[in-house]
């Protein structure tokens, strides 16, 4: 019996990863600025836009059409951090209300707590048959217009953010090495489309191919005052990736080892000074 293999379509790697990465998913301006246990779509998309230079609530028409999926190399554990803001200046210099005025001496500091994902390393693969449009994603993020950060602006990346633009996207994020040492427990994939394509094993619960939740993270309007986001369909999968894709190593050592694999299994993008040669 022929193993299932991915559609072969053409898109983006992204390689997110830092000391600390945060992807609201609930939360608004409140006491408690939660973090969902993977990049979400309006994050991610919020970072291409960084990268292009685009101020908020500008349309985003044409990054709404990639599709998102989602490999978790490490899941990390999640970080709460307490935030003070106000505390110790003049009433009038203090966080203002939401209707604007100055806040009572009293109640001049405000305290909140924010979440964070700590030591978490995510691939995400963007696919969309617009070709042209990924060669402008992949300029942006290897220029970026604005500095690149993983859900806040308090999370730089640790590196590149880009691993490459491939004709055959789904296939490469199935043949990345991933850090640490085998056997581990199957890898977790996350897509807003069916993952029957998945290698199966036996001790799979699911096969992927019908939704296991729903996010509201497609962003609609991202005006400041005036957000709003979509619910879309999630699907989870599980993946036991091949002994070999193991690199026995992190940090420095899987990073080697990673541009080692993405030096003759990656194409440049088309429009890079590499695919002009």
């Amino acid at each position: 019996m022929t193993a299932p293999q991915p559609p072969r379509e053409p898109g983006l790697l992204l390689r997110l990863a830092a000391p600390l990465q945060s992807w609201g998913e609930r939360s608004h301006f409140t006491e408690e600025r939660d973090t969902a246990a993977f990049p979400t779509k309006s994050g991610v998309l919020g970072l291409l836009s960084c990268a292009f230079g685009r101020h908020r609530g500008e349309a985003n028409d044409d990054l709404r059409r990639l599709g998102l999926t989602v490999r978790i190399d490490r899941p990390g554990y999640v970080l709460r951090d307490l935030h003070t803001v106000g505390g110790g200046l003049a009433v009038e210099d203090t966080v203002r209300t939401a209707k604007g005025g100055t806040r009572a001496a009293k109640a001049s500091t405000v305290y909140g707590h924010r979440l964070y994902l700590a030591d978490a390393t995510f691939i995400c693969a963007l696919t969309c048959q617009d070709d042209a449009l990924l060669g402008r994603c992949a300029d942006a993020l290897t220029t970026p217009r604005w500095p690149l950060y993983l859900g806040r602006r308090s999370c730089p990346p640790e590196g590149p953010v880009l691993l490459g633009h491939s004709p055959d996207v789904l296939g490469s994020l199935l043949r990345l090495p991933l850090p640490g040492q085998a056997p581990v427990p199957a890898v977790t994939l996350l897509a807003d489309r069916p993952l029957g394509w998945l290698p199966r094993h036996p001790e799979d619960p699911d096969d992927g191919t019908r939704p296991s939740s729903e996010v509201q993270d497609e962003p609609v309007d991202t005006s400041p005052h005036r957000r709003a986001f979509r619910i879309r369909q999630l699907y989870r999968g599980s993946w036991h990736p091949p002994e070999h894709l193991y690199t026995s190593a992190l940090g420095a050592a899987y990073l080697k080892a990673l541009a080692a694999h993405l030096h003759g299994a990656t194409a440049p993008s088309p429009n890079s000074p590499e695919a002009a040669q």
